[in-house]
């Protein structure tokens, strides 16, 4: 609308008039400041109709490197739009939303957590599963192949690092898979807490401890599988870290929000979520 109006006004004879009404012709300098202006304002009207929609994604930090990889593909389809990653603990960002923190999605290690938030009317979607994580023993200066969690136990380690059992499942999961192997009371002056998965690897990775339970996509990721091996943790020690996301209720308008939801199904995304580790949905394991 503002753009034709303005199109007209170009289109029409630019006069001014005396007090008997007689016309005028306007200065050429006065015709060309309104000239001017007109450009400008067709300018702005032109940006402000191609300006990208913006989302906010609070992602679980075992998703960094698969997440960032799918962001990029799907930017390349909305090069305009805004999309912004923050990663971090799972329960944090539980409770953060609850509390009304500014997020569009929300993807969780645990998908208790969104189930919980929709439970409470905090979601504008159903919960969708996107993938099953695995848990590691991973290392860079010694050869975590065929090391087990009884060695933990012994002399040979004293600092081990793990995400804080209280808020993040990664840490939860080396909990309870300790816990199943015997040697988590043996442990607890060892322990290293990160505040999620990602700081527990970063200490591994600084020198601050010598081993870490991680998560597999972590140590998968190029940052970190040139500087150290791992070893599998037994599934049956721990409780399934089935993981999932929600559109929060703050996005239930947002297509932008929808669509990036849509393309987390998508064979592209898919195939970045099995390389970095993840079982997914519908496949077997």
């Amino acid at each position: 609308m503002i753009g034709s109006s303005w199109k007209l006004a170009l289109s029409q004879k630019i006069i001014s008039t005396t007090c008997d009404g007689t016309p005028v012709k306007m200065p050429v300098v006065s015709r060309l400041a309104v000239r001017v202006l007109i450009f400008v304002c067709l300018l702005v009207a032109g940006q402000t109709a191609h300006a990208g929609e913006k989302i906010a994604i609070a992602a679980a930090a075992d998703l960094k490197f698969a997440l960032d990889e799918i962001v990029v593909l799907f930017k390349k389809a909305h090069p305009a739009d805004q999309i912004e990653t923050i990663y971090g603990s799972s329960g944090k960002f539980h409770t953060q939303i609850q509390q009304g923190a500014p997020y569009d999605l929300y993807f969780s290690a645990d998908i208790a957590y969104p189930r919980a938030l929709k439970a409470e009317g905090l979601s504008s979607s159903e919960v969708q599963t996107y993938g099953v994580g695995r848990i590691v023993l991973w290392s860079p200066p010694r050869d975590a192949g065929n090391m087990t969690l009884n060695d933990l136990a012994g002399p040979t380690f004293q600092k081990i690092a793990i995400a804080n059992p209280l808020h993040a499942p990664y840490g939860k999961r080396a909990e309870e898979a300790l816990k199943a192997a015997g040697v988590w009371e043996k442990m607890q002056s060892k322990l290293v807490y990160g505040e999620n998965v990602a700081q527990a690897a970063q200490f591994v990775q600084s020198g601050n401890a010598q081993v870490g339970i991680i998560a597999l996509s972590l140590a998968l990721s190029p940052e970190l599988a040139k500087h150290g091996s791992y070893a599998l943790i037994s599934d049956k020690l721990h409780q399934s870290l089935e993981q999932g996301f929600i559109v929060t209720r703050r996005a239930a308008d947002n297509a932008l929000a929808r669509e990036f939801a849509r393309f987390m199904s998508s064979k592209e995304a898919r195939a970045i979520m099995t390389r970095y580790g993840f079982v997914l949905p519908g496949e077997a394991k």
